[in-house]
């Protein structure tokens, strides 16, 4: 986040700096603060269910590349920290939908 900015202003813009796609956040899916869920550092995620309104997905700025995953292929996949837990909570509220 930048100074005065908020939340949600900074995930979309965070989102179209990194991969070149626009979003609208549909909702909060949750707040991830455990401290130890890192173990560099006590870091809080906030996380967001959104929709793709525009945009190649293609890595920019920070990204150095950028992929997309079935669910299946993301489920295999050992994610960094906590990770896995919130694509299975997302994976949840989405059904639940």
């Amino acid at each position: 986040m930048e100074y005065g900015e908020t939340v949600e202003d900074a995930v979309v813009r965070e989102v179209k700096e990194e991969t070149g796609v626009t979003i609208n956040i549909n909702e909060l899916l949750g707040v991830y603060s455990d401290p130890e869920r890192d173990p560099r550092g006590h870091t809080i995620t906030v996380c967001y269910l959104a929709t793709k309104v525009e945009g190649k997905l293609e890595a920019d700025t920070d990204a150095s590349e950028v992929s997309c995953f079935t669910v299946q292929e993301a489920m295999g996949i050992q994610l960094a920290f906590d990770h896995n837990e919130i694509l299975k909570d997302a994976l949840e509220r989405m059904i639940k939908t």
